[in-house]
């Protein structure tokens, strides 16, 4: 029978940069519009083909499933971080702080869910700006009620910032500088 577990791809990516005559770094011999783009829900470096005469804004969330590509020829695969270009990789703060802020369901159902990594790590306490007392407070105040929104858990934790603590950690996660991933999908 094998394995038939669905293997997940990401529907929509944002663009970090392109270039209209590149060559591929992660396809031998491809060349074309290269797309370097973050994936919405995998929040994983891609690199994609363009279609031909198509053009592309940083920041620009793109259609990338499998049916009905209208920009997009195909996601040419998995970029590695060390391999991204300067340009692409100094959007990626700004991109990550637009997926969090457009994405606020996804977040805030993690902070709802989060649980303990190991007896004596709680998924919480690797977000920066969190320790053990925002933990414990984010614990206790979701077992009352769960969070709606960033202002709900912000209001009734104290803690501030929250989108810009998420985004800190999505982007070490992305540029390797942790050694276990929450968010990030390898």
């Amino acid at each position: 029978m094998g394995n038939t577990q669905l293997r997940k791809y990401e529907e929509h990516a944002y663009v970090l940069d392109h270039k209209s005559r590149g060559k591929s770094t992660t396809v031998r011999g491809r060349t074309g519009v290269i797309v370097i783009a973050l994936g919405e829900e995998r929040l994983t470096l891609l690199e994609i083909l363009g279609a031909e005469d198509s053009t592309f804004d940083v920041g620009e969330r793109v259609y990338i499933g499998k049916e009905g590509r209208t920009k997009v020829q195909s996601v040419l695969g998995k970029m590695d971080y060390g391999k991204t270009p300067e340009s692409a990789k100094n959007e990626i703060l700004n991109v990550v702080e637009l997926i969090v802020t457009t994405n606020e369901k996804k977040f805030v159902d993690y902070i709802n869910n989060a649980q303990p990594l190991t007896p004596r790590v709680h998924a919480l306490e690797l977000i920066p700006g969190i320790g053990k007392t925002y933990m414990n407070v984010i614990i206790k105040e979701r077992e009352n009620e769960k969070f709606q929104s960033y202002d709900d858990i912000e209001k009734r934790t104290g803690l501030k910032e929250l989108i810009k603590h998420l985004t800190k950690r999505i982007v070490e996660e992305i540029t390797g500088d942790v050694r276990m991933n929450l968010f990030v999908k390898r």
